[in-house]
Parts: C-alpha cells; sequence; structure tokens
C-alpha cells in the first residue's frame, strides 16, 4: 500500500484530530519549556537571593557594630531586616512565576482587615518590642522579673523576648504585656543592699547581738563600707526581738554575701548560746463539763 492510498482511506476528521493533537502537544511542550525555564530561574533567584539577604544583614551588623548600637537594637534590627527581605524575595519569586504581583497586593490589602483582627496580638506584640527598644527599660545581659517570670535577658526579637531562668530554662515572654507591665531590672545599678532580719528571745543581751552582728559583717571583704552597714532594733515582735541588718555589696556579689550573712549568723549564734525563737502555738484543753441529763 503506497502513500496515496493511505491518504484516500483516512477520513477528514481523522487528518483534523491528528492535527490538533500535534499542535496541542506542541503547546504542551512550550509551556512545559516556559514552566520549567521559569522554575530554574525561580531556584537560581532564590538561592542568589539567600545569599544576598545573608550579606546584607553581616553588612548591617558591622555598621551597627561600629555605630556602638546596643546588643538589643541590633538583634531586633536583625530580624526585621531578615523577614523584610525575605518578603522581598517571595514577592520577586512570585513575580517570575507570572502571578501578578499588583493582583497579589490587592489580595492581601483586602484581607488585611481581618488578617489584623486575627494576629492583632501579635502586631501588639510587634509594637510592643519597638518600645522596649526605644525607652530601653532593659537590655540584653540584664537580670529582670517580669510576667512572673525571672531571668537574663537573652534576646529581644520582634515579637518576643527570651529569658534564660537561673535552672537554664528558655521563656519566651510576648513584647506587648512585656512592655506595658511592671520589670523588675537587678542589672541597672551596679550596688544593691542586702536587708536580713533575724529574731532573738526577749532577756538577750543587745548589745551582744549587735557585737556579733557587726564582727560577721566585718570579717567579709564583698560587704561595702560605704555606704556604712547598719544594724539595729527594728521590732519588739510578739515572741522575739527583730533586729535589721543592711549591708551593701556589688550586684554581682549580692547572692554570695545574702548566703554568707545567713549561715554565719545562725552558726555564731548557735555557738554563742542565742535562741531564735520559732512560732510556736500553745493550746489549752478544756475539761468535760457536759452534765448527763
Amino acid at each position: 500500500m503506497n502513500i496515496l492510498q493511505v491518504a484516500q482511506e483516512t477520513t477528514p476528521k481523522e487528518i483534523v484530530s491528528s492535527a490538533t493533537l500535534e499542535k496541542l502537544m506542541d503547546k504542551l511542550i512550550d509551556l512545559g519549556y516556559e514552566l520549567g525555564l521559569k522554575i530554574i530561574t525561580c531556584l537560581i533567584v532564590y538561592y542568589i537571593g539567600k545569599f544576598i539577604i545573608k550579606w546584607v544583614e553581616k553588612l548591617v551588623h558591622r555598621i551597627l557594630e561600629r555605630k556602638k548600637i546596643d546588643q538589643s537594637v541590633k538583634s531586633f534590627l536583625g530580624s526585621l531586616v531578615n523577614i523584610t527581605l525575605t518578603i522581598m524575595l517571595i514577592m520577586s519569586i512570585i513575580g517570575i512565576l507570572g502571578i501578578q504581583t499588583t493582583s497579589f497586593a490587592a489580595l492581601i490589602a483586602s484581607a488585611g482587615l481581618a488578617i489584623g483582627m486575627a494576629m492583632k496580638d501579635n502586631l501588639g506584640n510587634f509594637a510592643g518590642g519597638v518600645m522596649i527598644l526605644f525607652n530601653k527599660p532593659i537590655k540584653i545581659g540584664d537580670y529582670i522579673s517580669a510576667q512572673g517570670q525571672e531571668g537574663t535577658v537573652k534576646s529581644i526579637g520582634i515579637l518576643y523576648t527570651l529569658l534564660t531562668t537561673a535552672d537554664n530554662k528558655t521563656v519566651f515572654i510576648p513584647n506587648g504585656p512585656l512592655s506595658t507591665g511592671n520589670i523588675l531590672n537587678f542589672s541597672t545599678q551596679e550596688q544593691r543592699r542586702i536587708d536580713i532580719i533575724v529574731g532573738v528571745d526577749y532577756g538577750t543581751s543587745l548589745s551582744q547581738v549587735k557585737e556579733i552582728l557587726n564582727s560577721i559583717i566585718s570579717s567579709n571583704p564583698s560587704i561595702l563600707q560605704s555606704p556604712v552597714p547598719f544594724v539595729g532594733l527594728q521590732k519588739l515582735n510578739d515572741s522575739s526581738i527583730d533586729f535589721v541588718i543592711r549591708v551593701w555589696a556589688e550586684s554581682s556579689e549580692y547572692w554570695n554575701v545574702y548566703y554568707y550573712l545567713n549561715e554565719n549568723i545562725y552558726e555564731r549564734f548557735t555557738k554563742e548560746n542565742i535562741n531564735i525563737p520559732f512560732p510556736q502555738l500553745t493550746v489549752h484543753m478544756a475539761g468535760n463539763t457536759t452534765e448527763n441529763k
């Protein structure tokens, strides 16, 4: 069978179907080729963009280091730069894929109210982070107590402030409540005062107690002599005479001095037979006065 016979036996419908299929295959190949180029371009842009983002972050970090910007501000700005550049990279990749960025931006704008309502707490945390960096109530390395938590500030992020507790736990505190609540910062002052109250029995020699307490204070070189240490009778309590000890020390030595005083007061009082009273409750039992009727 020659070509002429095949052409004569082929119907017009079959010819049209074959041509349409061929065109469709060509179109699919072209689309696949274009899509493949776009995907390859997106991957190249992604990796180049990530490299540029890291380079810009390092550049910003060096500039802030050169200008001696506070570590807390550097941490916050670093996070902000990273997020901003990442969003720009994503928008660029969307544009390369052929999605209209204007339509995409319009969609985001139209959903802005809903997103804002859903993320109002996070927006508050972001504003709180800005206020913390602006007012500077805390900085990285400070030991603080806030929102029922206590620890050392490790970083101040866009939404959360990271604390490390004394027993090495990690605590994330939202910046919103942190910026509007009470913050007790133990690191802002170079010196701190240690207050200790100790009670002794009634009848104990006041001069002997003061002499012992002053000798304990003078035996510790970490206790500062200016301001002058103070020992005095604070209160005549129900079952004890209460003395107050007020001494000053460097903030870094606070707990060492605190424990030293408590341990040595107990040891010296025990050695000198000075009794430290403890709460007692005396119960009088009434006799059985009920008469049987």
